[in-house]
């Protein structure tokens, strides 16, 4: 069709960058929200080139849905966006299913017009309940709320960043077709920081850090990872609601990057037994009035007092939220000790079996590595439990408890299990969600072999909650 006739928006990457990076300054400046609302409104209604809107938000499982509304409508109606949240998993039943879309215009993202179409814009939405409270399934919401609470009574903020493994197997829908194939096909074997100028993981991975740049995601490094055809791109840390917002938008090029050379970027944990999984080493860190709070060159590993209590609460925990930071029946494949995996419930500065890593830093960059994170996990719940359980969790008095010998589940029914019965996590999310959360989570497993064995199963992939289809799930 010809194209001729259109005038949509279509920036260059370097206009994109400068463009983001300015709304991103915005966002860590912490900008009256007003004053940005009225920002973004004037642009939209002043550039004609923008022909739409898509806003942005998650289930309470982490997978990502976006709306396109119409600019001329949104603009008009932006306070008064209704959606069915029954048609979403793990959110309202049906007889209470009308929801609402706030927006919150610190998160707006100009996009690559080439690979999310020209014209366009993005911006994240706040679930908001009938009753106009912020809706208590939507972990974005809660998490804002939490980082805000923190902020307002003790100065705090709270900052992350993660570190994103994937993999990048042969064809398009890869994941929806293994059911069918049984297996996954590498592009790559090259192996740990090697991959060869052109070929496919070199160029998947060159287009999708040109993509981030563009986002404003500040890079830092990319590479190949440990495992054939697996890939890592580094960029820096953020605000906690905004770097939770990145590792979305992340996966989100990768998935589109893949796609279009006709290839799947998979965050599956574990998808092939034998080779390193995939992990989503989360580094964070606090600060206050811009001193970061972690920092203590006398303390022992040089973090301080604070950073160790923080620590030390996470592990009395760390059975209690594992189910949040590994939620997938496949999570449980990559807890394996054969693959440096991280299952061992306690700290060290090197042993990178230890749950928590204090990494080698100074006084900007100290901060603790919880490395037990799977890549398909909710990253807003990922950081609320990380940080809630760090700054509120109670402290266990076992002796020697950042040393003791204890392991996470090595299956997704265990990690249930201590989940159901934990009060710490009836706390931390309220009894309503912890249950739907609990269920959605006994669906899957229930669903799949309770021993995992040695080779992956079709059915821990077919009803992965990222992989999933409506029409599948309503068979049952």
């Amino acid at each position: 069709m010809s194209t001729e006739l259109r005038n949509f928006l279509a920036l260059s990457y370097e206009e994109l960058e400068e463009l983001n990076l300015r709304a991103k300054d915005q966002r860590r400046k912490r900008v009256a929200a007003d004053k940005i609302q009225e920002e973004r409104l004037k642009y939209l209604t002043d550039q004609k080139g923008i022909k739409a809107v898509t806003v942005l938000f998650s289930d309470l499982e982490g997978r990502l849905h976006m709306l396109d509304y119409d600019k001329k409508f949104l603009v008009k109606s932006y306070d008064n966006l209704t959606f069915d949240g029954s048609s979403i998993r793990g959110f309202t039943a049906q007889r209470e299913s009308d929801l609402r879309l706030g927006i919150d215009w610190s998160a707006f993202y100009f996009a690559p017009a080439d690979y999310f179409g020209s014209g366009k814009v993005l911006v994240f939405g706040e679930v908001i309940d009938k009753n106009g409270a912020p809706y208590t399934g939507d972990m974005r919401g809660v998490l804002k709320t939490y980082a805000d609470s923190l902020h307002a009574k003790h100065g705090y903020t709270l900052n992350a960043a993660n570190e994103i493994e994937g993999f990048l197997f042969a064809g398009v829908n890869a994941e929806k077709n293994f059911p069918q194939t049984g297996r996954f096909d590498y592009v790559n074997t090259g192996g740990y920081y090697h991959s060869l100028p052109g070929d496919p993981l070199r160029s998947f991975i060159d287009t999708a850090a040109e993509l981030q740049r563009a986002m404003g995601f500040e890079n830092e490094k990319d590479h190949p990872e440990v495992a054939p055809s697996q890939f890592e791109i580094n960029y820096g840390y953020g605000e906690v609601v905004a770097a939770a917002d990145q590792i979305q938008i992340y996966k989100l090029i990768c998935r589109q990057v893949a796609t279009r050379m006709g290839m799947t970027a998979s965050f599956l944990p574990k998808p092939v037994v034998g080779v390193n999984g995939s992990g989503m080493h989360t580094n964070v860190s606090i600060s206050k009035d811009g001193k970061n709070l972690c920092w203590d060159p006398n303390g022992e590993e040089k973090i301080s007092k604070f950073a160790w209590d923080f620590v030390d609460r996470i592990l009395t925990h760390g059975n209690d939220i594992c189910l949040l930071l590994n939620s997938s029946v496949n999570a449980y494949r990559r807890l394996d000790p054969h693959f440096e995996a991280p299952n061992q419930i306690k700290a060290s500065a090197v042993d990178r079996g230890s749950m928590i890593r204090i990494p080698i830093g100074n006084e900007k960059s100290s901060r603790v590595e919880v490395r037990s994170v799977a890549p398909d996990s909710n990253p807003y719940l990922v950081l609320y439990s990380i940080f809630k359980s760090g700054l509120d969790g109670e402290t266990a008095t076992v002796a020697n408890l950042r040393q003791a010998e204890r392991y996470l589940p090595d299956n997704i029914y265990t990690a249930i299990e201590n989940f159901r019965n934990a009060p710490w996590t009836t706390k931390l999310l309220g009894e309503d969600v912890k249950a739907r959360y609990a269920d959605l989570k006994q669906a899957s497993a229930d669903r799949c072999p309770r021993q995992l064995g040695t080779f992956v199963k079709p059915s821990e992939v077919q009803f992965h909650h990222e992989v999933y289809n409506q029409f599948l799930w309503n068979q049952f």
